[in-house]
């Protein structure tokens, strides 16, 4: 949550008409027209956010909060990484992801170990992460499966302690 100061010095930074097209367009002709605005459920959904361009200064990253800062860089994936050291601390660096159904383990390691505050200089800088991928490093990001049939179990030998019920029914007569 943004408080208003804060969002209003964003604002000021951003430009009012760049944070009010920043909202989720499929098709830029109906931009041409404001009588198609309020029809189109872009406009008319608030949650959806996205970006028409790539202005150097973000305004909106999540729904109701304003950010304001620097391109880093891109990782393979399309993500792009935002930095602005006049932010509060631990946040001044944040992410913008390539697809709508982002997950944290879409990041690459590198980027990782940057936005969690690990290492100081992004990959971009760093010459050992730019040679390119480690040979243990995987070639895409993998889903997260956990809550699925492919989530991760441990190798057990104990005997299970629980056991199902099973109903056992007597022959009718």
């Amino acid at each position: 949550m943004s408080t208003i100061s804060r969002t209003l010095s964003n604002l000021r930074k951003v430009g009012i008409k760049a944070s009010l097209l920043c909202w989720y367009v499929p098709d830029r002709t109906i931009l041409d027209d404001p009588r198609l605005w309020l029809t189109t459920p872009a406009f008319t959904n608030s949650t959806s956010v996205r970006f028409l361009d790539d202005p150097p200064i973000r305004p909106l990253t999540h729904a109701g909060d304003t950010k304001a800062g620097r391109l880093i860089g891109t990782d393979r994936a399309g993500n792009k990484f935002f930095e602005n050291n006049e932010e509060l601390p631990l946040r001044t660096r944040w992410v913008e992801y390539a697809k709508h159904d982002y997950d944290a383990a879409h990041i690459e390691p590198g980027w990782h170990a940057w936005i969690s505050y690990s290492v100081d200089k992004p990959p971009t800088e760093d010459p050992l992460l730019q040679a390119g991928v480690r040979a243990f490093e995987p070639s895409r990001a993998l889903p997260n499966f956990t809550q699925t049939r492919g989530a991760f179990k441990t190798y057990n030998t104990s005997k299970s302690k629980i056991s199902a019920w099973e109903p056992v029914a007597a022959p009718r007569v």
